[in-house]
């Protein structure tokens, strides 16, 4: 069921002030869903809500789902590129990532592409359910965590 907007129940897009809540569900997806990121990268919340609000929501189209003024998880799409998709961990396995990635290719007709970490089994198999296929392996010299991933690609009916 799409709402007026054409989203789903649950979903618009983010606003300046969804930024504290984005940063903090970015910060805990990935520390409960990669244990294996380097510790010396990670930031405080104010940091990472500073770039939340200077990067992602100034370079990226962002959607969250929120019940009520609880935002639950989001999505960030630069051009054809799906730079974030996260979710608290608390919500995982509900349909709201797929509620969002289905957002995201609503808006993506020619196809969407994304990095994931070859180490992040869960993430991989949720896009491969999704349609996503790997189309590029990397051995991690060209990301800030230098850790092997892959490119994965979606295509409209392929």
């Amino acid at each position: 069921m799409l709402m007026n907007d054409g989203e789903a129940p649950g979903i618009r897009l983010a606003t300046p002030a969804d930024a504290a809540a984005v940063a903090r569900i970015h910060m805990d997806a990935r520390a409960a869903a990669m244990p294996f990121l380097p510790v010396a990268q990670s930031r405080p919340h104010n940091e990472v809500t500073r770039w939340v609000e200077d990067v992602v929501l100034t370079e990226c189209r962002v959607w969250v789902y929120a019940q009520g003024d609880e935002v639950l998880g989001y999505a960030a799409l630069e051009g054809d590129m799906l730079e974030h998709l996260y979710l608290r961990p608390d919500v995982r396995r509900r349909g709201i990532g797929t509620l969002l990635l289905d957002t995201v290719k609503r808006h993506s007709p020619g196809g969407l592409s994304l990095w994931v970490f070859q180490e992040n089994a869960d993430a991989r198999a949720f896009y491969e359910r999704h349609g996503f296929a790997v189309v590029e392996a990397t051995d991690g010299r060209d990301n800030m965590e230098r850790l092997p991933d892959f490119l994965m690609r979606w295509t409209p009916g392929g």
